[in-house]
Parts: structure tokens; sequence; C-alpha cells
């Protein structure tokens, strides 16, 4: 129970943390931040995926192995059920909310469940559905163990299950950890999307070919978008100077697209050819 209930102080701390990184991460670019604040969601879930290890994953191993020799007497088991079976309606309509949204996400991409969680670039999301799973398990887990304390007599079996605890909610931090990370450095879209890009940037009665593609992830489901394409027709560089200008507003009228860099290919440059993909382009991770 000490164990649930540190990760029951780490999981309101989180709240305050992912709170503040979807309230600073969805301020509107400037000209300080030209490609907007979006990476600072990851710098704050980065922040409470710490605090998940520190408060709730130290604090159980810690207090599991103080107690693998404690000789205390038997408590009200029935207090503790009853905390334990209100924790997991609570925890259990928090992932519910998270599940179904993760769930519309994934049909969406038409990929597998954990993998768009895992892959996605909400942060938020992924740390809800995350920490909402692992509490839920972790409920599991202490209900065995007083259980089995209450049956056989053994402190032990409570001391087990917080260490258990424990290193359910490091894994869970570490994961977390490791993804804002990647995001934080720079994580390109997958290559279905990417190739979904290219195919709407083709796509365009004004551009003939594509010879390079880059985007990545400047927060939430917003990339930013290099390329070097061929304009149609031949007319001259004042032209066509206005012409790319253009093409980028309208490609930054795009929600999912934050800022788009074109630049000329040229004429000894391979194109690019898009595999198939049957990834929406409005379904962005």
């Amino acid at each position: 129970m000490v164990a649930e209930s540190a990760h029951s102080w780490a999981d309101t701390g989180n709240e305050i943390f992912l709170f503040v990184a979807d309230r600073r991460g969805n301020r509107t670019r400037d000209t300080d931040h030209p490609l907007g604040y979006g990476k600072e969601t990851y710098v704050w879930s980065m922040f409470a995926a710490f605090g998940l290890f520190t408060v709730g994953a130290v604090v159980s191993i810690y207090h599991g192995i103080q107690e693998l020799s404690s000789t205390a007497e038997d408590t009200d088991y029935l207090v503790n059920y009853i905390v334990l079976a209100l924790s997991f309606v609570l925890e259990g309509t928090s992932f519910l909310q998270a599940f179904r949204q993760a769930r519309g996400t994934a049909k969406k991409r038409r990929i597998p469940l954990l993998k768009s969680v895992l892959g996605s670039s909400n942060s938020t999301l992924r740390a809800v559905f995350a920490e909402d799973s692992a509490a839920l398990v972790g409920l599991v887990i202490a209900f065995l163990g007083i259980l089995l304390h209450e049956i056989t007599g053994l402190a032990v079996f409570d001391a087990i299950g917080s260490i258990l605890v424990g290193i359910l909610l490091a894994l869970v931090a570490l994961v977390l950890i490791d993804r804002n990370r990647r995001f934080l450095i720079g994580e390109s879209p997958s290559d279905e999307v990417e190739s979904t890009v290219l195919r709407r940037l083709l796509a365009r009665d004004d551009i003939a070919r594509v010879t390079y593609l880059h985007t990545e992830f400047v927060g939430p489901g917003r990339i930013y978008l290099v390329a070097a394409v061929d304009m149609q027709g031949n007319a001259d560089e004042e032209h066509v100077a206005v012409a790319l200008r253009r093409v980028e507003r309208e490609i930054e009228e795009n929600d999912l697209v934050e800022e788009a860099v074109l630049t000329l290919s040229t004429p000894d440059e391979v194109s690019l050819a898009p595999t198939h993909s049957d990834v929406k382009p409005d379904a962005l991770g």
C-alpha cells in the first residue's frame, strides 16, 4: 500500500507537469522560436517521467527491501481491499479514456495500438496511457501481495509486491524518458508518413518532381518539412522564387506542418518515388 501511495503521489505530480506541457507546447511560434514551442512538450513530459522514476519506483523498491524482514502485525485487510477497489475503478476510468483516444489514432494510421502509442509524437497521450496501464497492473500486484499475506501470514509477500510495483514503474519511466529523448533530439516520422507527404507534394500541379525530402517532429503532430523540388515549366529565376514562396505558404496551411522550406532541384538529382502506404496524411502521430 505504501508503494501504491507513492505511485499515486507521483501520478498527481505528473499530471501537473503534463498540464504545463500542453499549455506551453501549444503556444504560437514567434520570431524567437520560428519552429514553435512544440518541443517544450517533450521537456515537461521528461520531467514527469523522471518524477515517476524517482518518487514512484525508487520509493517503492526501497520500501519493499526494508520490509523483506518485517515482523509487523497484520493490518485491517478489508480497508486495504476497499481502497484498492476504489483506486482500480478511478484508474480504469482514466485508462479507458486514454485507450479510446489511442485506439482511434491507431485505426486512422492502420497500425497496431502499442506501436501507435510508442511511436506517437503526442507525449501526453503516451504518458497517460502508459502510467494508467502501469497503475492498473500495480493495483493487481498490490492486491495479490496483500491477499497472499493474509492467507499465509507472511509479510514478505507485501514486500515483494512493493518491489515488483517499483520495478514496473521504473520500466515505464525509462521507456517514457527514452521516447521523449528521441523527440527532443529530432525524431523523423515513420517511412509511411514520409511517403504520404511525398505523394502529397507530387500531387500538386505546380511540382514536377521531388529529389530531396526531410521531415522532423517539432511538436505533437507538427512537422518541419524541407524539400528540393523541380517546378513545372521553365519560368525565370524571379518567377520561380515567387512560386516557391507561394507553395510553402500553401503547404503551411496544413495543421500538421509547422514550417515548410522548399529549394530547387538540380537536373542531375534523382527523383524520389513514393512507396505504397495506406497512412492518411491527417493521421500523423
